[in-house]
């Protein structure tokens, strides 16, 4: 018990003085205004906020967000395969690639899918 205890003591003690010499080592010694100002993903953050927004972009990133969360429903058929009946899971995996196929056709006779004018 006593060699338990000892062993915890000395584990807190490197740990408390590794969590320091990170600390003294990880501080900023040169303090700049741009260092200090936050980064706007290419944008200057003491300009003003009204710029315009290409909804385009923003389109397409929902459009990626939505065909990403559905290949991630997609994955699991492959394993499933073995454990259903092979009838039911051909029907499933094909309505919901035919539903996924559909939604693209829509979108891009719409003209969402186009990245210039």
């Amino acid at each position: 018990m006593f060699v338990l205890s000892i062993i915890t003591m000395v584990t807190l003690m490197i740990s408390i003085v590794v969590m320091l010499v990170a600390s003294i080592l990880s501080k900023k010694t040169i303090m700049d205004r741009e260092k200090n100002s936050p980064y706007e993903c290419g944008f200057d953050p003491k300009g003003s906020a009204r710029l315009p927004f290409s909804l385009r972009f923003f389109l397409i990133a929902v459009i990626f967000l939505i065909f990403d969360v559905e290949i991630t429903l997609l994955l699991p058929v492959a394993s499933i395969m073995t454990f259903t009946n092979t009838f039911s899971w051909l029907l499933t995996s094909l309505l919901f690639l035919l539903i996924l196929l559909w939604g693209l056709y829509y979108e891009w006779l719409q003209g969402a899918l186009d990245w210039s004018n």
